[in-house]
């Protein structure tokens, strides 16, 4: 698989000619959907949801199908049978990849501010994007999109959740309101330079590639 990375928490896969997006949101550049099969949506928040452009995307490409949990899906009515509905333990074939659903709710951001539903999906046994949550697999992981910022989240929690996952490498997603000094103090951290999580980490910029699985 080829796995490509754009705007924040948004992430390209490709293998055989297919091609699967996965948080297609607000932060995200609406090309990243041209030429998609199909698409993954974590939760509702607007840096990893955008309605408007998946309803675009669905009007140019009748054939896109869209997975995503209960309150997402029920925000794109009219779009029929091309949105499916998934929650925790399901499993499904999207344009060809095998994908499993993990969690259930967002990452406690403040008890005062309600959780929304949160799912992470693991793709062809291999990836896994969490969204936004520190959710851990029961099986093992290949490659880790680990969110590394946000307001619900330490670094110090993400040094022991890639140690629980034990992934055999992490990539950074969730970083778009990070500039080169946070991007720099959370990779050092999570690097070579802190305290250690087992798996080599690695920041990629918007529209780098990389191989894996």
């Amino acid at each position: 698989m080829r796995l490509t990375k754009f705007g924040h928490a948004c992430v390209r896969v490709e293998k055989d000619g297919r091609r699967l997006v996965v948080d297609p949101g607000g932060l995200t550049d609406p090309r990243v959907l041209d030429g998609a099969d199909a698409v993954l949506v974590t939760h509702e928040h607007a840096d990893h949801f955008s309605e408007e452009t998946l309803r675009a995307a669905a009007e140019r490409d009748p054939a896109l199908r869209i997975w995503t949990n209960t309150s997402v899906a029920g925000r794109l009515d009219g779009l029929g049978g091309r949105v499916t509905a998934v929650g925790e333990g399901e499993a499904f074939t999207a344009a060809g990849f095998d994908v499993r659903v993990y969690g259930t709710w967002h990452a406690v951001i403040h008890p005062d501010i309600p959780r929304v539903g949160n799912i992470g999906f693991l793709v062809d046994d291999a990836l896994f994007h969490p969204g936004d949550a520190l959710t851990v697999p029961d099986t093992a992981v290949d490659t880790l999109l680990l969110p590394v910022h946000g307001p619900w989240s330490t670094t110090g929690q993400l040094v022991d959740y890639v140690r629980a996952v034990a992934p055999q490498r992490s990539y950074a997603i969730h970083d778009g309101a990070l500039n080169d000094i946070g991007t720099a103090m959370v990779g050092g951290l999570l690097g070579d330079n802190g305290p250690g999580t087992g798996a080599p980490y690695r920041h990629l910029t918007a529209g780098t590639s990389v191989e894996i699985g």
